[in-house]
């Protein structure tokens, strides 16, 4: 009877004690929930905060000379923005699955500026940046781009403008002359000091990965789903780049006959072999990129030329580029998220 008295009490011990581990380990994670959205609330209204401030700063911030071109104005008590934004977060969860409007992009990026235009708001940012996608047909995949890509480059901290660069008519698509309007372009409105090329179909997956321009030209699209989150050879310069002024103008910017697929990204790496530079990319864990899943388009078939012109790239590189550069300009239109300017760029 003792023993039976014994077991008895020894089991209600360890009855208790284990509703008592229970309820403490129920306290611990009700603790550990509270401040982490306590935290979350904290850096979301600080973001939010900053943007208001740049809302109200936006009308000062800048003047509108008589050529239409814009130059800051930065009051004397603004101090550089970090080298490293403080608002990263990180690796980010990119899905093409739910629906995206133009609206609901807009809704949820209050700050942006006609023509894709905006500025930190309490720190004048380290770089002037100018976003350039070549695009024809591409609607959907735009609405993506904007809803992931605006949001990032706030958090990078960068005055940027995004410009898309229509192809006018149903000719041969030529990617990189698209980019060489791009790039004058954007200049005819802002004094900006570095162009981040992108396909529209190329989405980051760590905001780490700094659309910026560095002193090397700069691969960004380092890791993409599409070749197993590999480099897919040491001279790929495909998918997102960035560069410089300077860098840019150095190789004569990019060439305007490679109509169709293929061929200009190598062509444009050999004009940065040839001036000495070589190619900065971040890691491959930070440079991961998703590709939105699509059939080539019309009017893109292979460039049966591009190997050959890849071949002599040293020779044209001098008459084929910026310099040599022609088009008509069939509209240019400052919209809500982006700077639509539609060009007729001629044929092959």
């Amino acid at each position: 009877m003792a023993t039976a008295t014994s077991q008895s009490l020894n089991f209600n011990f360890l009855h208790r004690l284990c509703k008592l581990v229970v309820v403490l380990c129920f306290l611990h994670i009700s603790v550990t929930l509270f401040y982490y959205v306590r935290s979350l609330d904290i850096r979301s209204a600080f973001v939010r905060n900053q943007q208001q401030q740049q809302n109200r700063k936006d009308g000062n911030a800048t003047e509108h000379l008589g050529n239409g071109t814009e130059t800051p104005v930065t009051p004397k008590s603004w101090k550089k923005c970090p080298e490293t934004s403080p608002l990263l977060v990180g690796p980010l969860r990119v899905e093409f699955n739910i629906p995206v409007s133009l609206e609901r992009v807009a809704q949820e990026n209050p700050h942006i500026r006609p023509g894709g235009r905006y500025k930190p708001s309490d720190c004048e940012a380290l770089q002037k940046v100018a976003l350039i996608i070549p695009f024809r047909n591409r609607e959907q995949h735009l609405k993506y781009w904007l809803y992931y890509l605006h949001p990032i480059l706030q958090r990078q901290q960068l005055d940027y403008g995004v410009y898309v660069i229509n192809q006018d008519g149903d000719e041969t698509f030529n990617r990189a002359k698209l980019l060489n309007v791009g790039y004058a372009e954007a200049l005819k409105d802002y004094d900006y000091e570095c162009f981040v090329f992108s396909d529209v179909d190329l989405i980051p997956m760590d905001d780490r990965n700094i659309y910026k321009c560095f002193s090397q030209p700069r691969h960004l699209s380092v890791s993409m789903d599409k070749f197993g989150f590999r480099l897919p050879y040491n001279q790929y310069f495909g998918g997102v780049s960035s560069m410089s002024k300077e860098q840019y103008l150095r190789i004569n910017g990019f060439p305007n006959n490679y109509w169709g697929w293929g061929g200009e990204d190598d062509d444009i790496f050999n004009r940065l072999a040839s001036k000495g530079m070589s190619i900065s990319r971040p890691s491959g864990e930070v440079g991961k990129c998703r590709m939105i899943r699509h059939e080539r388009d019309k009017q893109n078939e292979p460039n049966p030329q591009r190997f050959n012109r890849i071949a002599h790239t040293r020779e044209t590189m001098n008459k084929d580029g910026i310099r040599s550069l022609s088009y008509k300009l069939v509209s240019k239109e400052a919209l809500a998220l982006y700077t639509k300017i539609t060009v007729d760029i001629g044929k092959p």
